[in-house]
């Protein structure tokens, strides 16, 4: 079993000076978050199900958005459960999944004044979690305080190619061609029709697990986003490990292709 190592009042020090280091300045307005390693986690605990890990994973989460919620970032993205996971994963992990991802929506949609945002594809999920996606949307729609994207049912690749249909289709519908659609076609006009459409790219995009690979997620968002990979398992992820990421960030001369 882990121990509550780093959880003590050293740890506690050590985060605040960390905190007190961040120029309010430098803090990235969007960050999205590739939560992984909640199996690997419940395996190395010996537990018999990969729920318990994606629980602790559920729980991990709501702990980044309130530390994103406290250094004042704008927008977080969460990367919950891919449009692959749903082809490959055992089915009986995926009805866990599923279960605990419905919880978590509802939670974050309760007493905390964040909009939340469903991006990916409602038709591949089944029909109880997609309303409970829908009625998280509709009930946090008029909130004002941080934007909160889970990802779920989610392709960056599906993410572009429904971004291209919606655009060929509003173009049809008010009786253009073809080929003056290939004539005004631009990055801009993609990035309007995807499903982060009006929202800030991500200035900053973390991977848990020590993995190092964008998994199909926010494809042409992270164009020219930051990455920063965490040794630690999801689960296991610390407040100043997101700290350490922000400063790593705040480090950075991002240069944009200039």
């Amino acid at each position: 079993m882990r121990t509550s190592s780093g959880r003590g009042p050293l740890y506690r020090l050590y985060g605040n000076r960390l905190r007190r280091q961040l120029d309010a300045a430098s803090v990235p307005h969007h960050v999205a978050m590739m939560i992984d390693g909640n199996r690997r986690w419940a395996r190395q605990l010996g537990y018999d199900s990969p729920a318990e890990g994606h629980r602790a994973g559920a729980a991990k989460m709501r702990e980044f958005l309130g530390w994103c919620d406290e250094l004042g970032i704008k927008v977080a993205s969460l990367y919950l459960l891919s449009s692959d996971n749903l082809r490959k994963r055992d089915s009986k992990e995926i009805e866990d999944l599923i279960e605990i991802i419905a919880e978590l929506a509802d939670s974050l949609s309760r007493d905390l004044g964040w909009r939340v945002q469903h991006v990916g594809r409602s038709d591949l999920l089944p029909d109880e979690l997609a309303r409970v996606l829908d009625d998280v949307q509709e009930r946090t729609r008029s909130n004002t305080g941080m934007h909160v994207n889970l990802a779920v049912g989610y392709g960056g690749r599906n993410e572009i190619v429904d971004a291209v249909r919606s655009i060929i289709a509003k173009h049809n519908e008010s009786g253009g061609g073809l080929q003056d659609l290939a004539e005004q076609l631009t990055p801009e006009m993609i990035g309007e029709h995807l499903y982060t459409g009006g929202q800030p790219d991500p200035d900053l995009v973390i991977r848990t697990s020590g993995e190092q690979r964008l998994s199909d997620f926010l494809l042409w968002q992270s164009a020219h986003s930051e990455f920063y990979f965490v040794e630690a398992l999801g689960p296991d992820l610390r407040r100043v490990d997101f700290l350490r990421a922000i400063r790593d960030y705040a480090d950075r001369d991002r240069r944009f292709g200039r």
